[in-house]
């Protein structure tokens, strides 16, 4: 999951070296913490939340074959 979420990241930003993904594995759900620069948080959050929800419409649609469920958070540096 962690791969697939950096790929499409990196393809959306202009700052791909700045993309780093911490996974926190919990009881229930793995957390997926997104950082990005400053300057491509927009690109990642998309217009009305649309590339964000895309992305995590992905991650539901991967955790049913894993059976986990995944949150992703987007965290401005």
């Amino acid at each position: 999951m962690k791969s697939l979420i950096l790929a499409i990241v990196r393809s959306l930003v202009d700052q791909p070296d700045q993309v780093q993904i911490k996974e926190v594995v919990g009881e229930h759900a793995h957390v997926l913490e997104l950082r990005v620069a400053k300057e491509d948080l927009g690109k990642v959050i998309g217009k009305g939340g649309a590339h964000a929800t895309a992305i995590r419409t992905l991650m539901a649609a991967t955790s049913g074959k894993e059976k986990k469920r995944y949150i992703l958070e987007i965290i401005e540096d």
